[in-house]
């Protein structure tokens, strides 16, 4: 695979996809630009050699064709500003417009295409859809790590009709960071887990248990595993036909000396509300009529201890519903134990979605090792999948 580094993109017009999906508020601001800062190193990188630089992304989910909410043009304010220069647009990502824009570029010029998604071709992987996209520029730069499980045109399929293929910083710093994590790494290994269903992660949890030393499970999914205990668990959210899969990971895990630590306590409340009635209970005895939201003060402890004590650690997912400030503190209790190991010299990786932007929202994004910009392709990465956006970078 070649890097940035290794390519001189003097003279040369590349074509890079970023993954520019973005949340913007009703005023179409941008409300977290933490993927467009992961960007803007590979942008320069190709202005600095004298290339000129034409971005590609989608953004959002629009349905029927275009949609003013979802449309790119709404970055280029931010754009402008970051890389301090002008940024061109063009209406479209493909046809005259793209296409003339594209071929007047002149070294040290960017070109941002409208959202690739507002053409059904862009998802389905169509080929001719990919030729059209790639007759744009001279060299093909992937670095939408978060999009790299997807077979689509701009993610994968358009590397067949590229001479060049090259991987931008994102997607260079995500691969090489994942193999920190399991490749050969420091131990203890801890693997914290949250969210809300055990179905979103098996797959991820039954890979782990072959290479952690600690599993912790937080969030909503705990309390599947509390009633394959035969616990009371309340109204808390448990998925029922994924009880005796809860069983068989933990027979699992003792097979294989992997310690899986559980919340011992939730904190518990009568609705699922902001303004809640809350109290601390035993995860074998939540009341009818009550839910668990956060991880209850006995649990933070027992996980911040574990944590502390760890030399490699992966996080993917919060502790709890820590939206809502009064189901916030677990998560944020992990988030310090996660820094403070880090500081002593662990090596921290945050696996992008939910527990990115809580570290992020924090204030802790600087502080620990990597916050990956890619929560599924991450996962999908650690479950042992190829990811067609990786593997086109490779042929």
């Amino acid at each position: 695979m070649k890097t940035l580094d290794q390519y001189d993109f003097s003279g040369k017009r590349a074509l890079v996809r970023v993954d520019f999906n973005v949340p913007l508020n009703k005023q179409h601001e941008i409300t977290d630009d933490t993927r467009l800062k992961a960007a803007l190193p590979t942008i320069n990188k190709i202005l600095s050699d004298g290339g000129s630089v034409i971005l590609m992304s989608h953004l959002g989910r629009p349905k029927e064709g275009p949609e003013e909410k979802f449309s790119l043009k709404h970055l280029l304010p931010y754009l402008k500003k970051e890389l301090g220069r002008d940024v061109q647009f063009a209406s479209d990502c493909i046809g005259d417009e793209a296409r003339q824009k594209a071929q007047a570029l002149q070294p040290g010029q960017v070109l941002l295409l409208e959202n690739l998604r507002f053409h059904k071709q862009e998802e389905k992987g169509d080929e001719s859809f990919a030729r059209e996209l790639a007759q744009l520029g001279d060299v093909w730069v992937m670095d939408a790590f978060g999009t790299a499980h997807r077979a689509h045109a701009s993610t994968a399929v358009m590397a067949r009709f590229v001479p060049d293929k090259v991987a931008g910083y994102v997607m260079q710093a995500e691969l090489d960071n994942a193999e920190k994590v399991f490749g050969n790494p420091e131990r203890p290994f801890t693997a914290i887990m949250g969210g809300a269903k055990i179905s979103d992660k098996i797959e991820i949890i039954e890979k782990l248990l072959d290479s952690v030393d600690n599993l912790i499970i937080g969030g909503g999914m705990s309390y599947t595993f509390f009633r394959a205990f035969g616990g009371q668990t309340g109204n808390s959210l448990v998925e029922e036909d994924k009880i005796e899969l809860a069983n068989s990971l933990i027979k699992k895990a003792k097979e294989k000396g992997v310690e899986i630590k559980l919340p011992i306590d939730s904190i518990i409340a009568d609705k699922f509300d902001k303004d809640a009635n809350t109290q601390v209970a035993s995860n074998h005895a939540i009341p009818d009529g009550w839910m668990g939201l956060d991880i209850g003060p006995e649990a933070q402890e027992i996980f911040m201890r574990t944590i502390r004590e760890s030399k490699t650690i992966l996080w993917n997912g919060p502790m709890g519903v820590f939206e809502m400030e009064k189901f916030a503190e677990g998560t944020r209790t992990v988030a310090k134990a996660v820094v403070e190991a880090t500081e002593k010299g662990a090596f921290s990786l945050i696996g992008g979605g939910d527990s990115a932007a809580a570290v992020n929202q924090l204030g802790f994004g600087e502080r620990v090792s990597y916050v990956s910009t890619g929560g599924g392709a991450l996962l999908e990465y650690f479950e042992g999948k190829e990811l067609p956006g990786v593997t086109a970078l490779g042929k």
